[in-house]
């Protein structure tokens, strides 16, 4: 990777933001500009911990500016004061049932506060000169569910149609027209990646994989939507993190990649797995499969996601390094070691842990 480059990450508050960051603190000389609101979910303990043991240079080269990417004149000032050579576009409402529930700010956030930043970087990138233009990127980092539903064969892929069935990958699959419409009408250089699940320490408890673990350890119910036969494909956030980079480096302008773990599994399959690895590790008088419980599944929930990574494999080299029996530990061992900081997120939230987590 170039060194000294100035990189804004919106979003580098939450889950894969934070991930992103850390990995460029500790293995660039970057210049990295953190925008995030740190909203319910947004937390800066990672980085700042991570900072405080890098030392003087990594403080150097590193700044948070609260701000809501909703706002447009927070936007033009944030991108006029760090002329970014590079754009990672995390910032996002993710939750679905949370998007059922109050889509307004999946909206605001998701497609006013896209077209916001891509508005704000188009000015700044044409009036930059053209070195700097040839070096300037918008990555946009989006999801699967935009794809909709898949049958029990098949894989998405980046020719696959958009269908999607909630609130949010409704709003995440309109930031994502409106990033190709930047980029084809206006010439801006982007490029979007759409990811399956992931997971990994630091990942809001309100998630289903940290949902879960939480529940667990603490002995409580954990609930499941419908039969649990529901199935999603599973990426370690490392392994995300260094497709992104890849992306940022070596991929094609106007291009998409699909990058997935190829860890499909049921809903079901990883709450019992989760059990057998805490029965192992933290045992009880009791399996702690004895505590999964099934309720009403949650209106349009889609039945399987799974991504075909072929394109980023062959163009780019990149495959997912971590297993997901491997990460799942790695995960589990993680949040055994870390209640508080769990604990902590779900009370800054008011989250009581009812919701299933996805």
């Amino acid at each position: 990777m170039e060194n000294n480059i100035k990189v804004l990450i919106t979003g580098g508050a939450g889950f894969i933001g934070g991930a992103l960051i850390r990995k460029l603190l500790k293995e660039s000389n970057y210049n990295i500009f953190n925008l995030d609101n740190l909203s319910y979910s947004g937390d800066l303990q990672s980085i700042d911990s991570l900072i405080q043991s890098l030392g003087k240079n990594a403080q150097k080269r590193y700044k948070f500016i609260k701000g809501d990417i909703s706002n447009k004149e927070t936007v033009e000032n944030v991108i006029q004061e760090t002329k970014p050579e590079l754009i990672f576009h995390l910032a996002a409402e993710t939750h679905v049932d949370k998007s059922i529930i109050c889509p307004e700010n999946f909206i605001l956030s998701n497609i006013l506060g896209t077209f916001n930043l891509l508005e704000s970087s188009l000015n700044y990138y044409k009036k930059i000169d053209p070195e700097k233009q040839k070096k300037f990127k918008f990555i946009h980092i989006s999801t699967d569910e935009v794809f909709g539903s898949l049958p029990q064969n098949g894989f998405f892929n980046e020719n696959t149609k958009y269908d999607p069935r909630s609130p949010y990958s409704a709003s995440k699959a309109s930031s994502d027209h409106l990033v190709k419409a930047w980029f084809h009408t206006y010439g801006l250089p982007c490029i979007i990646t759409n990811c399956s699940n992931n997971y990994g320490p630091w990942q809001y408890p309100e998630k289903l994989i940290p949902n879960i673990i939480s529940k667990a350890i603490q002995q409580k119910n954990i609930s499941i939507y419908g039969s649990g036969k529901n199935i999603r494909d599973w990426l370690y956030v490392d392994d995300h993190v260094e497709a992104l980079l890849l992306i940022a480096e070596k991929g094609k302008i106007g291009s998409s990649y699909c990058v997935g773990g190829f860890g499909e599994r049921t809903n079901k399959e990883v709450q019992l797995l989760i059990c057998k690895i805490l029965d192992e590790i933290d045992p009880k008088k009791f399996p702690h499969s004895r505590l999964i419980k099934n309720v009403i599944d949650r209106p349009g929930h889609d039945k399987r996601y799974a991504i075909n990574s072929t394109k980023i494999q062959q163009e780019l080299d990149w495959k997912p390094q971590i297993k997901f029996e491997d990460g799942l530990k790695k995960t589990i061992y993680w949040y055994l070691n870390n209640l508080e900081w769990a604990k902590k997120m779900m009370e800054k939230s008011g989250y009581s842990g009812d919701r299933i987590g996805f």
